[in-house]
């Protein structure tokens, strides 16, 4: 079983740029999401970016072990039958993917667009749990293990949708608010 150890925080402004390495252009539709933590993904890389290899796509199954652990089994797929599972998909989303070049990990800077729009998230992939980590300043809020802010939650119920309220509820330790979330 492969295991992904990954750690995820909000992004406020735009100190990132300065560690990009590649970018992709991402669809990804939710075949399946369970409130236990089970989800099967198809994600299709559409090649818009110049460093895309084409259009290339994946099907996804996770499983939730711990909060920062969850079995990841993902696949290679035919694009053709990527696109038809998209159609096929409860819920989808689209962002921008960076690779970045910090310490610490592999880490990736999703861009959301759309309804999920100015949302900006920043994930670690990590050797271990107990992995100690330098974050850097735009790394405003921890969210790893909220649900709410997966990407299938949000692909279900995107940011746009959710209420001023809400908002403030997940924001509401102080350290960034929705206009330092781009």
């Amino acid at each position: 079983m492969a295991l992904e150890i990954e750690r995820r925080f909000l992004v406020g402004g735009t100190g990132w740029r300065e560690h990009i390495l590649w970018r992709q252009h991402l669809c990804q539709g939710y075949l399946q999401a369970s409130a236990d933590g089970v989800t099967v993904r198809v994600r299709l890389e559409d090649g818009r970016t110049e460093a895309a290899q084409g259009e290339r796509a994946w099907l996804t199954l996770k499983a939730t072990v711990t909060a920062v652990t969850r079995a990841e089994f993902e696949y290679a797929i035919p694009v053709a039958d990527a696109r038809q599972l998209l159609g096929l998909a409860a819920a989808s989303l689209s962002k921008e993917r960076y690779g970045l070049d910090l310490p610490g990990g592999d880490w990736v800077l999703d861009v959301f667009e759309g309804e999920n729009s100015p949302l900006v998230v920043a994930e670690v992939e990590l050797e271990r749990e107990d992995q100690v980590l330098a974050l850097p300043a735009w790394c405003h809020r921890e969210i790893t293990g909220l649900g709410a802010l997966s990407n299938a939650a949000l692909a279900r119920r995107p940011w746009s949708s959710w209420s001023e309220a809400d908002r403030q509820a997940l924001l509401a330790d102080g350290l960034c608010n929705d206009s330092d979330i781009s």
